[in-house]
């Protein structure tokens, strides 16, 4: 899978997040997966909405517009929720729980993701 850093004013929060580009990548997103590390990030390109179906862990979910703005930010998501499509939204973000905090991002923020938004 293509990975791609992260940035937040030019300062690289997530050094290496997977890119779901194919149907599959898609799919499977962070479902299964134990003991999440900032190295299982992912960024879908092109979606505004996910589920948290047979997941294992709490995940936290970023929002972000097409131009890379934080337009809103689900933290600790629990396993077997489901998020409609959010006001604004572009593309989405999935971080370990609790990382979005623990790196600063804030609703209203500015991310890059070269190539992708930002």
């Amino acid at each position: 899978m293509l990975t791609k850093s992260l940035k937040k004013e030019n300062e690289i929060v997530v050094a290496e997040a997977r890119i779901a580009h194919s149907f599959f990548e898609r799919f499977l997103g962070l479902m299964g997966k134990t003991n999440l590390t900032l190295k299982d990030s992912i960024v879908f390109p092109n979606c505004n909405s996910v589920h948290t179906l047979f997941m294992r862990e709490n995940i936290d979910v970023i929002f972000v517009s097409a131009q890379g703005l934080v337009v809103k930010i689900f933290d600790s998501l629990k396993p077997w929720k489901m998020l409609l499509p959010q006001k604004h939204a572009a593309h989405c973000i999935e971080l370990p729980s609790k990382e979005s905090k623990r790196l600063g991002i804030r609703e209203g923020d500015s991310l890059v993701c070269e190539g992708i938004f930002g």
